[in-house]
C-alpha cells in the first residue's frame, strides 16, 4: 500500500511475451516507474503459466525497485499462481468475494474492479485494500469527483483509458493511483527493441505524476 501510494503510476503489461518483459521492465524502471502489473490472458488456461513465468522472471532478475503485481486475476487458480510466482499485489476487472478473502489470507494486497458507488463500497466491505474504478477513462475525472464525497474513505485506483493527457486529472480528483496500459507499455516500442524511447515515455508519466 505504501509503495502504491507513493509511486501512483501502475504500468500495465498486457500481451507482452516473457522473453521481452525483463527488458521492458528495466526500461520503465529507468524512467521512474515503480509499479508493474503483468496481466493474465483469460483465453486459455494454458496461457496462465506465461503470466506466472513473467512475474517470476521480473521478481528474480528485474530491478529491485519494482513492485510486481498480477492483473486480471479472475479465479483462485490464477491467484495462487500469482502468489507463488512472487506477485505483491493483484488486480481484477470485477469483484469476487472468494478472491478478496483468499488474497487476505495469503497477505497479498487486493485491488478488485468496480464502477458504481454500490459496487465500490461492497468490494471494500469484503476486504479489498484498494478499489479499481474501471473503466474510469470513459467516464472522466468528473465522475471520481462526484463519488468521492460519499465514499471518501475508500482508496481508489483509476484504470481504463488512462493516458498521458488525463492521468493527472484522476489523481487530482481523488484517486490515489492510476493504471496505465498501452500508451505507456507500448508494444511496438517493446517489439522493436526501442527501450530508450520506452524509458523516455515512462519518465513523462513519473515527472508529471510527482
Amino acid at each position: 500500500m505504501e509503495k502504491i501510494t507513493a509511486s501512483k503510476i501502475v504500468a500495465v503489461c498486457r500481451g507482452i511475451e516473457p522473453q521481452q518483459i525483463l527488458s521492458a521492465a528495466n526500461a520503465v524502471s529507468q524512467g521512474g516507474i515503480r509499479l508493474l502489473e503483468i496481466t493474465f490472458d483469460q483465453r486459455k488456461e494454458a496461457f496462465y503459466h506465461k503470466t506466472a513465468e513473467a512475474i517470476r522472471l521480473v521478481r528474480e532478475k528485474g530491478p529491485g525497485s519494482l513492485c510486481i503485481g498480477a492483473g486480471t486475476v479472475m479465479n483462485l487458480k490464477q491467484l495462487e499462481m500469482a502468489y507463488e510466482a512472487g506477485a505483491e499485489f493483484i488486480l481484477a476487472p470485477n469483484v469476487n468475494r472468494q478472491i478478496i478473502e483468499r488474497a487476505s489470507q495469503l497477505g497479498i494486497l487486493c485491488v478488485p474492479g468496480a464502477l458504481t458507488p454500490t459496487e465500490i463500497s461492497a468490494a471494500y466491505d469484503m476486504g479489498a485494500d484498494i478499489v479499481k474504478v474501471f473503466p474510469a477513462g470513459l467516464l472522466g475525472s468528473a465522475y471520481i469527483k462526484a463519488i468521492r464525497g460519499p465514499i471518501s474513505h475508500i482508496p481508489l485506483m483509476a484504470v481504463g483509458n488512462i493516458d498521458q493527457h488525463n492521468f493527472r486529472e484522476f489523481l487530482d480528483s481523488g484517486c490515489m493511483s492510476a493504471g496505465v496500459g498501452s500508451c505507456l507499455m507500448d508494444k511496438k516500442l517493446i517489439e522493436e527493441g526501442r527501450f530508450e524511447e520506452l524509458t523516455a515515455l515512462a519518465r513523462k508519466f513519473t515527472t508529471e505524476g510527482s
